[in-house]
């Protein structure tokens, strides 16, 4: 049986790994960062808890085990996370070889000291393919032939607000731009539109150009929906083969339940 580990932050995608990873015959081993992750995966049989500033112990973890491959997935909460590190010997090593203590820095860092040690850290979309966005309509509702435009200049204006790094998500609404996000984040986006610009309104959410799929990828599920159906959008598009689609069964039926359209693009 082929093994697996698995750096777990919070949210359901960690979980949804582990069942899809179960199905097709691997042993996972998660490593927890925190203690709000889901109960469900506290309870695995092979589950450790560890802070992640003691990187030599979960490398020791990792090899005792023979474990090869890890993905790191779930909403990492970086106040908590570097915010209380344990450091121990490996870690203040690393720490002194990095060229800032930036979150993104020692993130790297980390990932490249598990390469080192023979340990290779894959994208978050490994075994996930049924999860990705396709390009295809989700629902029975779709965008009319007006909506053409403003779909279009969504797209470019999320791909361009993340090539500044800014955020991944516009709401447009009859060709334009009617919110960017921002440090919010995607939910609070889409309320914001939804205050201003009111009902009809349709959210793009694209990915970086420079997406590394490893330990960032972009995801719509029913929290997402429930955010549009609240202000009453139009429709939601994603990008096909380069983000998540969770919670598919239930958010497509929220959606048809309330006229919403859901679409992949491909770029």
């Amino acid at each position: 049986m082929e093994k697996i580990g698995i750096i777990v932050g919070n949210g359901k995608l960690p979980l949804y790994f582990l069942k899809e990873a179960g199905v097709k015959g691997y042993e996972v081993f998660p490593i927890g960062l925190f203690d709000t992750i889901e109960e469900e995966i506290k309870e695995h049989e092979n589950f450790r808890m560890m802070n992640v500033g003691r990187i030599g112990d979960i490398i020791k973890y990792l090899l005792r085990n023979n474990i090869e491959k890890l993905v790191m997935l779930g909403k990492v909460e970086k106040s908590i996370m570097f915010g209380n590190m344990e450091f121990d010997d490996y870690g203040k090593k690393l720490l002194k070889k990095l060229p800032d203590n930036k979150d993104e820095t020692l993130l790297f860092g980390i990932i490249s000291l598990l390469k080192l040690c023979g340990i290779k850290v894959l994208p978050q979309n490994h075994l996930l393919g049924n999860f990705m966005f396709k390009d295809k309509v989700y629902t029975v509702s779709s965008p009319e032939k007006n909506d053409s435009l403003t779909i279009k200049m969504g797209v470019e204006a999320a791909k361009a607000l993340s090539e500044l790094d800014a955020g991944q998500t516009v709401v447009c609404k009859d060709s334009s731009v009617v919110a960017l996000e921002g440090i919010e984040g995607t939910d609070q986006t889409i309320l914001r539109a939804g205050k201003y610009a009111g009902e009809g309104c349709i959210i793009i959410k694209m990915a970086r150009p420079q997406q590394d799929m490893r330990v960032d990828i972009p995801a719509v599920g029913l929290d997402t929906i429930k955010k549009a159906v609240e202000i009453g959008a139009k429709g939601i598009v994603g990008e096909a083969g380069k983000m998540l689609f969770l919670d598919q069964e239930q958010a497509v039926k929220l959606a048809n339940e309330n006229k919403l359209f859901i679409m992949g693009v491909k770029l």
